[in-house]
């Protein structure tokens, strides 16, 4: 047999070419881009105009009686030491969504102690706080810290600013604006004659102008602290000596705290003006 190969044939060079297969179906890209875009106008829509539907998108309005009742059971817990509830301070610009701003609420108390103490303070505070906030002191870097959860998302902070003064911070997060928040923020301007005493000691003019907190105490009641400013600092503070019906609270040449029938009354030297406080505590 001839090994000539016949005209118009080729042998054969190995296995056949595989199929082509052809790519996504036309309709099916157009379905998948149609979905995207309503996925996307569809959050837009639940973002600018759906209800809130979980805690943490609860306005800074309601959130106001829960910082008011934290800031109470801080009081009660501090007892009966040398203290003053601070001003309420609102902070704007923080983002409650990409495309919707917020604020957060931050009131607290100052607790001023010997030097050495802060720790016992706050394992105290603690230990005095309701159960189900979880409280506990923990060491940081910075010193040691509480924490605790008082509910509905706000937190409760304390920690040592600076040696012999713990600041307690209670804080909504990051919460929409609304009109009910700003109004409950007003303060009041009642008069107090401890901080009248206070002023004339120091050779101060009298003010009226009080800046007031106040706060629900856990047993009813309320816990009120007004602030004054009294003037430029340094000044002497020996003056307000003979105010202290008993022992000093604190005495240092920088603050002063005493006692007056249920007010605590402290004076504060240590920035560029002199703050007084009259507090009225948890009974």
């Amino acid at each position: 047999m001839s090994g000539a190969v016949q005209a118009g044939w080729a042998p054969p060079s190995g296995p056949p070419e595989p199929t082509p297969r052809s790519g996504w179906p036309r309709w099916l890209l157009v379905v998948t881009v149609l979905w995207t875009v309503l996925l996307g106008v569809s959050t837009w829509w639940s973002v600018r105009t759906d209800t809130p539907t979980v805690r943490e998108q609860r306005t800074l309005g309601q959130a106001v009686p829960v910082v008011d009742r934290s800031v109470g059971q801080l009081v009660a817990a501090v007892g009966d030491g040398a203290w003053a509830m601070t001003g309420q301070r609102v902070e704007e610009g923080c983002r409650v969504t990409p495309v919707d701003d917020g604020a957060e609420l931050t009131r607290g108390v100052d607790v001023v102690v010997a030097e050495g103490g802060e720790r016992a303070l706050l394992e105290s505070v603690a230990d005095r706080l309701p159960d189900d906030w979880r409280a506990g002191v923990r060491a940081g870097s910075t010193g040691p810290r509480l924490r605790a959860d008082a509910g509905e998302f706000v937190l409760v902070e304390g920690r040592v600013v600076t040696p012999g003064r713990v600041r307690f911070d209670v804080q909504t997060g990051c919460r929409p604006l609304d009109d009910v928040a700003i109004a409950d923020l007003l303060p009041g301007y009642p008069g107090e004659p401890a901080l009248d005493e206070a002023l004339a000691a120091l050779g101060r003019p009298a003010d009226d102008s009080v800046e007031q907190v106040v706060a629900s105490c856990p047993g009813g009641g309320t816990a009120r602290t007004g602030w004054v400013d009294g003037g430029a600092a340094p000044v002497s503070l020996a003056g307000l000596k003979p105010l202290a019906a008993g022992a000093a609270l604190v005495d240092t040449p920088e603050v002063y705290a005493w006692r007056r029938g249920p007010v605590v009354v402290l004076a504060d030297a240590t920035g560029e003006r002199v703050r007084l406080a009259a507090s009225t505590g948890c009974s």
